[in-house]
C-alpha cells in the first residue's frame, strides 16, 4: 500500500527545461502499456505517448514474442513532453503514485511476467540522477510499505508496437481490461492531478 496520490511529495531532484527546449522523452515500464498509455496521455504538456518495447532486441520487439516473457523487453510507454510544462520528475512522480505499483517484481495486477517489470529507461546522465534520487526519497520517507523495486538502466533502443496498441484505451473504452483496470487510473489522475489534466 501507498500513501494517497495527493500525499506524494514531489522529487527534490529534477531537470530544469530550457527555453529553447521543444521537446523531452521519458520512457517507462509499468505493467501493460495500454493503462500507462492511457494515464499519460491526459496530461497537459504531454505532447504523444507511443506503446512499445525496450530492453530487448530488434528481432524480438513484437507483441507475441514479448508476450511469452522469453525476451529482454518489457512492454513500455514512449511519453514525449514539452519541459516548460510538466518536468520529467512531475512524470516519474505520476508513474509512481498512479501510473503502477512500483513494489511488485515482474507484475502488475493479473499482468506477471519480465515483460510487465518496472523500469525508467533513462537517455542522459540528468535522468539517470532524478530517477534514483526519488526512487531513494520515496523509499527514505517510507511512502510504500515495501521497497521500490523499480529497475533504472540505460535507454538502449524503444521499438514502437504494432499498430492496434496504440491509443487502446481510447479506442476500447468497454473492453472489460480497460473498465476494470485502466480507467480507474484515468480517473485516479482526473481526481489527484486535476490541475494537470488538458483542458
Amino acid at each position: 500500500m501507498a500513501v494517497s496520490p495527493e500525499q506524494f511529495p514531489d522529487p527534490v531532484a529534477d531537470i530544469a527545461g530550457q527555453p529553447s527546449d521543444k521537446e523531452h522523452v521519458a520512457v517507462l515500464a509499468g505493467g501493460c502499456f495500454w493503462c500507462v498509455e492511457a494515464v499519460y496521455r491526459q496530461l497537459d504538456g504531454v505532447t504523444s505517448v507511443m506503446n512499445g518495447y525496450a530492453g530487448g532486441t530488434a528481432n524480438s520487439a513484437d507483441y507475441n514474442t514479448v508476450s511469452s516473457g522469453s525476451t529482454d523487453h518489457a512492454e513500455a510507454v514512449e511519453v514525449r513532453f514539452d519541459p516548460a510544462k510538466i518536468t520529467f520528475g512531475q512524470i516519474l512522480k505520476v508513474f509512481f503514485s498512479i501510473a503502477h505499483d512500483p513494489t511488485t517484481r515482474d507484475r502488475q495486477g493479473p499482468d506477471v511476467g519480465r515483460q510487465y517489470r518496472s523500469v525508467i529507461f533513462y537517455e542522459n546522465d540528468e535522468q539517470k540522477n532524478v530517477a534514483e534520487s526519488y526512487i531513494k526519497q520515496l523509499d527514505a520517507s517510507k511512502t510504500f510499505d515495501r521497497p521500490i523495486v523499480t529497475e533504472v538502466v540505460p535507454l538502449d533502443q524503444f521499438y514502437k508496437a504494432e499498430d492496434y496498441h496504440q491509443d487502446y484505451a481510447a479506442r476500447n473504452p468497454l473492453q472489460p481490461y480497460i473498465l476494470f483496470t485502466a480507467r480507474p487510473k484515468v480517473e485516479k489522475v482526473r481526481k489527484y492531478y486535476k490541475d494537470r489534466v488538458k483542458k
